[in-house]
This record gives structure tokens, sequence and C-alpha cells, in this order.
């Protein structure tokens, strides 16, 4: 990462490592592990923003029902509340849930992350309604405890898809697209950041990759079965997840400013692809809808990146390459090297510069 020349790292911390009962301790191992990867961010000069939910759930969260289970909201706070506290010298930056759209869409809608359920609107609207309640809640416990290092930031992440209709005449693709906009987009930026409970996040965190678009209600994406050259015949760019669409940034920031009017904080932008031609077009378009936004009074404070290495990418496993790095998992010692994209990463972060 000093290699990179970043001055912030988002990463983040495992419950399940941590608290292995409801209302238990925290382990003072795994605890003194991540300590050690925080104290070497920050000696390097890199501060590090933590995720507190990242998708996964401690085993006995899950046993109870996960966060459709409403008893799961104080047991996340017990957690949170611990841990902010032995991480107060450590930490002032936190993500309390990364994209609880993604979560529960794929979760109970589409049946691709446990628990494998399909077509449950029920179970996806009360995951985000227990979520929101939790963010409320932990984003005041994490502001009261503080930080020696200066005044606590805290937000969640909110993935933002543009859902549209390939053909624009097409009635039923247009209320496909509406009809996930209102879910993914609209109802969880009501349940997070509606009403006073806007006043307990300090910013939001906005993941951006692309948009998804309907022909004949089927998403025009390559891991919905379409192969890459057959999109593009059809003028869908892709990288290996989603289709490309920098001008969507600007808009979406703007959109998102106007709804919530706090700081925002880029905190995923990526591309999965072995093109890194591609994945430097890319970068530069998104990073130019960028200060277009910024230009047009949007107030964001900061990008990263998704992600530093090659990774394991859920669902897909280690199929899909986003990394600055590669990573060969053929390796025990998981050796890595600089991907020409890192270098010019490295490029715009030391030079604060879209000149690329």
């Amino acid at each position: 990462m000093g290699q990179l020349g970043v001055n912030s790292y988002r990463m983040g911390i495992e419950w399940s490592r941590l608290q292995t009962e409801a209302q238990g301790p925290l382990n003072p191992v795994e605890l003194a592990r991540y300590v050690d990867q925080l104290d070497r961010l920050n000696a390097a000069g890199i501060f590090p923003m933590v995720v507190l939910h990242h998708f996964s759930n401690p085993c006995w969260i899950n046993a109870l029902g996960g966060w459709t289970n409403a008893r799961t909201i104080p047991a996340f706070v017990d957690y949170v509340t611990r841990l902010a506290a032995a991480l107060r010298d450590r930490v002032r930056f936190w993500n309390t849930f990364n994209e609880p759209d993604t979560y529960a869409s794929c979760g109970y809608l589409i049946g691709e992350f446990p628990p494998l359920k399909k077509g449950r609107l029920d179970c996806f609207r009360t995951v985000i309604r227990h979520m929101a309640e939790a963010h409320e809640r932990v984003c005041r416990v994490i502001r009261r405890t503080g930080s020696s290092l200066g005044e606590v930031e805290v937000g969640f992440s909110k993935n933002w898809t543009y859902f549209q209709p390939y053909w624009k005449a097409s009635p039923w693709d247009w209320l496909m697209a509406a009809f996930i906009h209102r879910h993914l987009n609209t109802l969880v930026m009501e349940r997070f950041l509606g009403g006073a409970r806007k006043t307990a996040s300090t910013f939001l965190g906005v993941n951006y990759y692309g948009r998804i678009r309907f022909k004949n209600l089927k998403p025009l994406v390559p891991t919905f079965g379409f192969s890459r050259d057959e999109l593009a015949r059809m003028g869908v760019e892709c990288d290996d997840m989603l289709e490309r669409h920098p001008p969507g940034l600007e808009t979406a920031l703007q959109e998102i400013h106007q709804q919530c009017r706090l700081p925002i904080y880029i905190t995923e932008h990526g591309c999965s692809s072995a093109d890194e031609a591609f994945r430097e077009r890319d970068l530069r378009d998104n990073l130019a809808a960028l200060h277009r936004a910024i230009e047009r009074g949007v107030d964001v404070r900061g990008f990263y990146y998704w992600s530093l290495l090659d990774n394991f990418e859920w669902q897909f496993g280690y199929s899909k390459k986003f990394g600055l790095l590669s990573v060969d998992f053929n390796d025990e010692q998981r050796s890595r090297r600089m991907k020409p994209l890192g270098r010019i990463y490295r490029k715009v972060c030391l030079e604060n510069s879209m000149g690329l």
C-alpha cells in the first residue's frame, strides 16, 4: 500500500472471529491480530476505515435466523460497543454495513447468498429494516465512544446500481427496472437515512460499478449467462460482472447528494477483467465522472478502489480479478505482483490528479 501511495485503507473486521456467543467477550487472540494490522497502517500514515459487517455473520447469529430476527440487533450493538471501546485509539472511521441491499437481495430474492432463498420480498424488507435500526444504534454508540485520533466519522455503504430497460418502448422491462430500483435503491435509502435517522450518520459510503439493463425481463450482464462478446454486439459493454456506465456515477452522486446532503466517500469502485487496457479506460472515465460531480457541488471526501488484491468474490470464488495486485492462489505464500493498473493508480494517488 505504501508503494501505491494511498493514505487510507478500508478493511473489514470479522464478527465471527471476535465473538463466539451472544454478549460474549471479544476473543483476545483475534483482537490482537486486528490491532497489529491497524497499528501497522497507522504507523505508515495510512488511516483505516473499518467495516463492521460485510455480508457474513457468526454461526450463532445464523442459527437465530440472521437479520430476519430482531434479536440480531442488540447482539450486533453489543459487539460493536465492545469493539469501538477496544479500538478507540486506533480507528476513527467506521463503516457499519457494506451494501445491505446486496446482502438482503442475494440471500432472500435471488438465492445466491445463504440462506439461499428466492422471491422472499418480505424477508428482504425485514432484513433491511433490522439492519437500518442496528445502523442507527451503533452509529450513536461509536460517536459516543469517540476516538483519541480525532473526530469520529461513521456511515454505511450503499451499492448504487442503475436498473433500466434495454428497449425504452418495453413496458415490462420498464416495470421490472422500476420495481428493483424502488426496493434496492429507494427503500434502502429511506430506511437508513429517512427522517431523524439521518442524523446518526456523519457520511454516506457509495459503491458504484455500473448498471443493469433488462431485455425481455432478463438482466444483460455476464453473471446471468450472457457472454461478454454477445453483450458487446448488443452495445452493452461489460467487465466480468456488470455493464460499465461511467456517466451514471456523476448522475448517481448528484441524485444522492440532493437526497441526503451528507459528505460522500466512494467506498468501492472497481473493474473485474484480465484486460488491463479496459480497466485503465474504465478508471479514467469514472474518475472523470467523479470530478464532474465534485465540480457541480457534490461533497466527495475520498475514493477507495476495489480492490487492493485479487480477492474471494463471494459466490464467484476466486474467478473475478478486481485487484490492483494479482495474487497467485496456487502458491502457498500467495505471492503478489503489481498489475499495470496498480502503477497507474499509484500515479493518480501521488499526483492527486487524473492525468493518466
